[in-house]
């Protein structure tokens, strides 16, 4: 490996200049056993603080970003973890010049810088800062670029939730423990939004980034209402291939943040949208942009890859206090029809702090009025999409499932064959536990999985706290199940016409193979109940 000279080859590191911000060298030391643990030593007052490696644009890439009091040059070097000289950086390091910018919320700097060229199946030790002034050494290892791998998702931490921050910060850290202790070799973490309670509060972030495993794990960010409310989010999480303009912010682009993105992995097209913004009378019209970024995304991309999965925050088959906002409502109106047609095949979401899967659905509606509540394989067929949305993974504030309403919402009324479920539900579980879902990516099926990262014990703030007053399956009246057993589990097989055509609505509309687009409803306006 050698330092950027203007060309790349296969297995050389990349320099990647970031938009818009002055340059900065930024570099970080540690070894990390096997790869995949960080090496500890102190680190000086004003060394680089909320250190954290985000996804790429490809496998080949990883993305540092991180906070510095200083706007002084700044780079991340990066060497092969075999490559290092008794745990000290050699003459085989990489440096790249990171972007800095000044900080708007805490009137320091925040940095980023993207690692290109990285090989397959090779563990990376980095550091950040600048000469006499490096952050603590973290490690990483890629995998395969090709064929299967496993991701996690995590719904919402928002720690600060519960009122107690050291408590939701223990229960977020227990978390990644756990599902990275039972799956060390999980590829990607990604994150249903709502990182924090209060947008702009940096002791909320210090305790969210607190766990080493978001320094040796890429953890792939989605902006959720809690997040939305200042820049904190964007000057933690540099994304790529981020559209940044107007439509995919909620109001003023100059103090919040927000933006659609991108990236692959494998043979996944990951998609990531700011649902925040949303289609009312007074922005923008944001459920057709992201229809239309999705759309363009699907089109460009979409026939490189097997499956496509969207991720944003709002639960659109929402199970418990959010089932009937008024901004549900609209969304459930506007996107679904336009996913099937789009040819997405799963949907992970947050904001209502309880899990769901859903049935197949169809153009917003259940595609196999047969298909049976709970089951534990499904046939996706031409347009299907399967739904899921992640309970709190910090155990800061869990909401109670709740009866279908439809003196509410008409069309979100109970389901058929489980009247206390919703009808797009095939699941709907609240046991007042943390819990994070595992995706196993194959070239025949998708798997997803929710699985318990703790019991009714601490940590788990609002337990403790006396916030919910029960804990337990069948609302507390059943005994805890032990940390890493499974809440749900399930076996999707993808659509396939036989001629390699395995996605979109069986019209030729999926994934870049036809000049089809699909049509958003038309908005209108709607109240929302974000700030819950």
């Amino acid at each position: 490996m050698k330092q950027y000279n203007g060309s790349q080859k296969p297995g050389q590191f990349l320099r990647r200049a970031a938009v818009g911000a002055t340059a900065a060298v930024m570099s970080l030391s540690a070894v990390l056993s096997g790869g995949l643990a960080a090496a500890a030593h102190a680190e000086a007052a004003s060394s680089p603080t909320g250190i954290v490696l985000g996804v790429g644009a490809n496998e080949s890439q990883r993305v540092v970003s991180w906070y510095s009091s200083t706007g002084t040059a700044q780079v991340v070097q990066v060497v092969e973890t075999k490559k290092l000289d008794q745990g000290k950086f050699s003459k085989h390091v990489v440096t790249i010049p990171a972007t800095v910018a000044p900080n708007t919320v805490n009137g320091g700097y925040n940095g980023h810088a993207t690692i290109d060229g990285l090989k397959k199946n090779t563990s990376y030790s980095y550091r950040v800062g600048t000469e006499g002034n490096w952050s603590s050494t973290y490690a990483f290892a890629t995998q395969d670029f090709k064929g299967d791998f496993d991701f996690l998702f995590f719904g919402d931490p928002q720690i600060g939730s519960s009122g107690d921050v050291a408590r939701d910060g223990a229960g977020w850290q227990d978390t990644l423990n756990v599902a990275l202790a039972a799956n060390p070799r999980a590829a990607l973490l990604v994150s249903g939004g709502d990182q924090v309670e209060s947008a702009n509060n940096e002791t909320h972030w210090n305790a969210f980034l607190a766990p080493d495993k978001l320094r040796q794990y890429p953890w792939s960010a989605t902006i959720g209402n809690h997040d939305v409310g200042g820049k904190a989010y964007e000057q933690h999480f540099w994304t790529p291939n981020t559209d940044r303009s107007a439509p995919f912010y909620n109001g003023d682009a100059a103090t919040r943040s927000g933006g659609d993105y991108w990236y692959t992995y494998n043979d996944v097209l990951f998609i990531d949208i700011n649902s925040n913004a949303y289609s009312t009378a007074d922005v923008n019209n944001a459920d057709a942009a992201h229809i239309s970024y999705i759309t363009d995304v699907v089109k460009k991309h979409g026939a490189e890859a097997k499956y496509t999965v969207l991720v944003y925050h709002h639960s659109i088959y929402s199970p418990a206090s959010h089932a009937n906002d008024g901004d549900n409502q609209l969304r459930r109106k506007d996107l679904p029809t336009a996913f099937s047609n789009l040819g997405v095949d799963l949907v992970l979401q947050g904001h209502d702090h309880s899990y769901t899967r859903s049935y197949v659905i169809k153009n917003g509606k259940k595609a196999n009025p047969a298909e049976q509540p709970g089951a534990a394989q499904v046939e996706q067929g031409p347009g299907g999409v399967i739904y899921v949305t992640g309970n709190s993974a910090s155990g800061s504030k869990y909401y109670d499932l709740t009866a279908p309403d439809t003196t509410k919402d008409p069309n979100y009324g109970p389901d058929p064959l489980n009247p206390k479920s919703h009808w797009a539900n095939s699941v709907e579980n609240q046991e007042h536990v943390r819990t994070y879902v595992k995706v196993q990516v194959r070239d025949d099926k998708l798997v997803v999985e929710n699985l318990r990262s703790g019991t009714c014990a601490a940590p788990n703030a609002a337990v403790e706290l006396g916030q919910e007053k029960w804990c337990g399956p069948d609302s507390g009246a059943s005994p805890a199940q032990p940390v890493g057993s499974t809440v749900d589990k399930v076996v999707i097989r993808p659509f396939d016409d036989g001629h390699g055509n395995g996605h979109g609505n069986g019209n030729g509309n999926g994934n870049g193979r036809d000049d089809k687009v699909a049509t958003p409803a038309t908005p209108v306006a709607a109240q929302s109940d974000w700030l819950q």
